[in-house]
């Protein structure tokens, strides 16, 4: 079961998200309208992925993401809004390290898209990190046997 968060204060953009993504059943969705309850609910569940609006009234998607990565840095981030600058972009990007953009208004089979991909590079990044951990533990042993 995949968990998706989405985070966004305007709850017509919350319900038009779930009601699109529910239609998978292995992917458990939950809303939040408030980035603060959102934090908070990531401080105690992991999340594969994480979709933000970017202009919400207490804190910008860059910054939520930004707190996320911290709290849960595996987790795959995408941001989503009305406006794209390149400013926006790269803070984006540099500051909270977004995988993806959802433009809004959005194409729903493109959004699926972008949710199937970032879970797909979830589940690269945690087999290559298993690979990684794999191969440490076997030199470290070689060289005890040395």
């Amino acid at each position: 079961m995949n968990k998706i968060m989405i985070v966004d204060d305007e709850e017509n953009i919350l319900a038009a998200v779930k009601r699109m993504l529910r239609r998978y059943r292995d992917w458990d969705v939950e809303e939040y309208s408030s980035p603060e309850l959102a934090l908070k609910r990531a401080q105690c569940c992991i999340f594969d992925v994480v979709i933000s609006d970017y202009k919400m009234p207490t804190m910008n998607g860059v910054d939520f993401l930004s707190e996320l990565k911290a709290i849960q840095p595996n987790t795959v981030r995408i941001l989503l809004t009305g406006s794209v600058q390149v400013s926006t972009l790269l803070e984006s990007i540099n500051k909270a390290g977004v995988f993806r953009f959802i433009a809004k208004p959005w194409d729903d089979d493109e959004f699926v898209e972008i949710v199937k991909a970032a879970i797909d590079h979830r589940e690269t990044a945690i087999e290559n990190q298993i690979l990684a951990d794999k191969v440490r533990d076997q030199y470290s042993q070689n060289r005890h046997l040395q």
